[in-house]
């Protein structure tokens, strides 16, 4: 180690909301960190924009204050199958809707004030040797770091690097989202059913109303454009099709991503911890991607923070990181798995969801499996 001189004690690659809340959680602590993040603040993501209210406490403990944002207060979520039939259920815990190009800017200035390092550049390969880390960049760099936290998101070309099992297979999801001006009850977070897919509708800050959907590229690829297939295909939901027709776009086209994979990760490669949809994506119908992301983060800081001040070692460190993750989120993603899989199948998915607004209790249990409990801070 004498002859390898540490750019930083943590390099987090990735700036989204896990990157960016371990940047927060550490520096706080006192550790000194960098994050590498290819794009450059503020950025709109394809992302639904609701956070369960898990997080609050979380957020509280390390001085995010998220009402200075404005969000919504959502209580509810309306649930409506292909042919429009609908149910409505409580959220056990509610949660707040916040748009990722306010919360990601909010989060990046808040790491900045507590002497966080961030570079704008691209992360082509992390190599581990010594018991140590070399990252190097895109612009030539090279920095070396005692602990490396992935977050960077869904796919990317480090996976492809790493290797990584789920990168070699293609999977059949597209995810468009964007903003609109329109009415929509801000209290309610609307999840609805159409043909090879279903759509996400919430209200977050200034008044937007965020519209976010997933569909099966099979059934995408037979229109021209978002528009048609919007039109086409979407709109026969008669919810998506009121909330479109008396709503206006903000963005001058809709923010698209392609090949999101469900399929099962590791939490753990190359001693990288990974967090956030890095470590597992649950399938947005159940709706916690957000608060999992954020709570990730923090289970990987604490680990980093017992490694680094000598209370584990680092075989120490990867085992608790890997123990808790699952802990808090295995069943989760396994239940969401699952609802990925019978939706990947047309008739299946309608006939789920249209049993779903039959039996009334089907609703809140699939709520109860793949949320989580409040985040508890250790005194």
């Amino acid at each position: 180690m004498k002859n390898h001189p540490l750019n930083t004690q943590i390099l987090i690659i990735g700036g989204g909301l896990a990157g960016l809340t371990s940047a927060i959680h550490l520096t706080k602590m006192g550790c000194k960190v960098i994050v590498i993040e290819k794009n450059s603040y503020p950025k709109h993501k394809v992302c639904g924009e609701y956070i369960s209210n898990e997080v609050l406490p979380y957020f509280a403990w390390l001085q995010i204050h998220i009402e200075e944002l404005k969000p919504t207060h959502i209580k509810n979520l309306q649930f409506s199958s292909e042919s429009g039939r609908t149910i409505e259920t409580p959220l056990p815990l509610g949660g707040f809707g916040i748009s990722r190009f306010t919360l990601d800017e909010f989060l990046y200035q808040k790491a900045l004030s507590q002497n966080c390092e961030i570079l704008e550049d691209q992360v082509n390969e992390v190599i581990f040797k010594d018991d140590f880390f070399e990252v190097h960049l895109g612009s030539g760099k090279t920095l070396t770091s005692k602990v490396v936290l992935g977050g960077f998101g869904k796919r990317s070309n480090l996976d492809v690097k790493m290797k990584r099992n789920f990168i070699e297979k293609k999977s059949p999801w597209l995810g468009v989202k964007s903003h609109y001006k329109g009415e929509f009850d801000e209290k309610v977070v609307g999840l609805h059913n159409f043909k090879g897919g279903y759509c996400g509708v919430s209200k977050v800050e200034n008044n937007l109303l965020n519209i976010c959907y997933l569909t099966n590229f099979k059934s995408f690829k037979k229109y021209k454009n978002i528009e048609e297939f919007q039109e086409k295909v979407v709109s026969q939901s008669p919810h998506l099709k009121n909330i479109l027709q008396n709503s206006t776009s903000v963005f001058e086209k809709p923010l698209t991503i392609s090949q999101i994979c469900f399929k099962k990760k590791k939490n753990i490669e190359n001693h990288i911890l990974m967090m956030g949809d890095t470590a597992g994506l649950i399938h947005p119908l159940c709706g916690n991607g957000m608060a999992m992301a954020i709570h990730s983060a923090k289970l990987a800081s604490e680990q980093a923070i017992e490694f680094l001040t000598g209370k584990i070692s680092r075989p120490e460190m990867e085992k608790n990181y890997s123990l808790n993750w699952n802990k808090n989120f295995k069943k989760r993603l396994w239940y969401g798995r699952i609802l990925g899989s019978i939706l990947e199948h047309s008739k299946l998915s309608e006939t789920l969801t249209t049993l779903i607004t039959y039996v009334p209790f089907l609703l809140p249990l699939i709520i109860r499996k793949t949320h989580g409990k409040e985040i508890t801070i250790k005194k």
